[in-house]
């Protein structure tokens, strides 16, 4: 059961080629138009000349029974833990074994120090965290990121990918979601790995890198053994740490826990988090770190606010730094609601906790024209994009863009580097 990441991996870390099991499927959800293609036979291995069906997770308790599965892996991340049990329970009530795989079976090791960051949810802002490493430890090494998967396109074609140049990403037909985590990387300098075999995509890294630095997704723990596990968590989501999978994995295996975003958040949510922290890994080192807000002058009052997609939906944040930033300047925030069309008005759908932000999504060609639309028919003067990437090199609006920055801040950065190290 996965989402085109997690589930890859634990496949070809643990089932491929391993004659003491028979996969049958795989199921897909969270994420739009993987289902119905198959996971190709240059991943799948020898066992699978045909390659593997991928299905939608609703087909579960059918597969399980019409071809007498034994077990059922649950491989994705950035879920709340009752979510986890009703599958267990749809499961079990199939007649399988319900399975979670954990590090000692799906972590690859580096003969490269590996610096880990991950998170408790979605939106915690380890992106910016990895970002501000990487700019630090590249002033003396070859540092080199790998990120956690996002193949939606042709798997056979992703089996190891390399970004060092914005070509890389027209070439390889990126996403929206796939450009707000590698375009930063390429504007620093760097070089960014990502696919779908991450046996390959290591020793590959390896042959760059003095020092690898795993930028996490969604949640998910490192797919490579850390040497320093940095964990982010959120004062806006308190008890989260405690109430997802695998955050709470992340936060008990962590060296280091951050806690973001201290200069938006109560003080007593921050308070709440280090005693949490103090209760469930009492060794870990603790930094509180500010996500400081960049913005230009916004030439008018009425303002379409376009935040991180991910954060919003599998984050389930109801707002980011854009609707931040609009609030400091007091400006007119317009509800996008009415605008939406295809696709985009599907996702106000399923998220309904989303109401006057507009995420930027873009699985598909087709969904960011659709947003594009949306974008121009929303009556404003401005659009405010808090997006890490540059959207006006994605659509063409008929109203300025104008650019929400944020980062972490140098004081905790210097903290953080001097901390890592003394570990190193």
């Amino acid at each position: 059961m996965g989402a085109a990441g997690r589930d890859f991996h634990n496949f070809n870390m643990v089932y491929r080629d391993n004659t003491d099991y028979r996969v049958i499927c795989f199921t897909a959800t969270q994420i739009p138009d993987i289902a119905g293609r198959r996971y190709p036979p240059e991943l799948a291995g020898h066992l699978y000349p045909q390659g593997i069906p991928i299905y939608p997770e609703e087909q579960l308790p059918t597969l399980i029974k019409d071809n007498d599965v034994d077990e059922v892996i649950f491989a994705y991340s950035d879920v709340p833990y009752p979510y986890v049990m009703q599958k267990s329970a749809l499961v079990n009530a199939a007649g399988a074994n319900f399975c979670l795989l954990g590090p000692g079976q799906t972590m690859l090791t580096s003969h490269k120090p590996v610096i880990a960051v991950c998170a408790i949810r979605t939106g915690c802002g380890k992106s910016q965290v990895s970002r501000k490493l990487f700019h630090l430890l590249t002033k003396t090494q070859k540092v080199v990121a790998i990120r956690h998967p996002m193949p939606y396109g042709d798997l056979s074609k992703q089996i190891c990918q390399r970004f060092a140049s914005l070509q890389d990403l027209n070439d390889q037909e990126c996403t929206i979601e796939e450009r707000e985590e590698y375009e930063p990387y390429i504007e620093m300098g760097g070089v960014v790995y990502a696919g779908v075999d991450y046996g390959v995509i290591l020793k590959k890294a390896e042959q760059e890198a003095d020092i690898i630095i795993w930028d996490g997704g969604n949640n998910d723990f490192s797919f490579i053994k850390p040497d320093i596990l940095i964990t982010l968590v959120d004062p806006h989501r308190v008890g989260h740490e405690i109430s997802y999978y695998a955050g709470e994995v992340n936060l008990r295996m962590a060296d280091i826990v951050i806690i973001n975003k201290v200069g938006t958040a109560p003080p007593e949510n921050i308070e709440k988090l280090q005693e949490t922290i103090k209760q469930i890994n009492p060794t870990a080192r603790v930094l509180q770190a500010q996500s400081p807000l960049q913005m230009d002058d916004v030439p008018g009052k009425r303002v379409l606010v376009v935040e991180d997609g991910p954060t919003l939906t599998h984050g389930g944040m109801a707002y980011g730094a854009g609707a931040l930033a609009a609030r400091e300047q007091d400006l007119t925030v317009i509800d996008p609601r009415p605008y939406a069309t295809g696709s985009i008005k599907e996702i106000y759908r399923k998220y309904p906790h989303l109401t006057t932000i507009l995420p930027a999504m873009g699985y598909s060609k087709k969904q960011i024209q659709e947003m594009e639309k949306t974008i121009n028919a929303v009556d404003c003067d401005v659009v405010i994009s808090a997006t890490p990437i540059d959207l006006r090199r994605l659509v063409q609006v008929n109203k300025p863009i104008v650019r929400v920055r944020y980062g972490m801040e140098d004081e905790a950065a210097q903290k953080l580097k001097k901390i890592i190290d003394q570990m190193l």
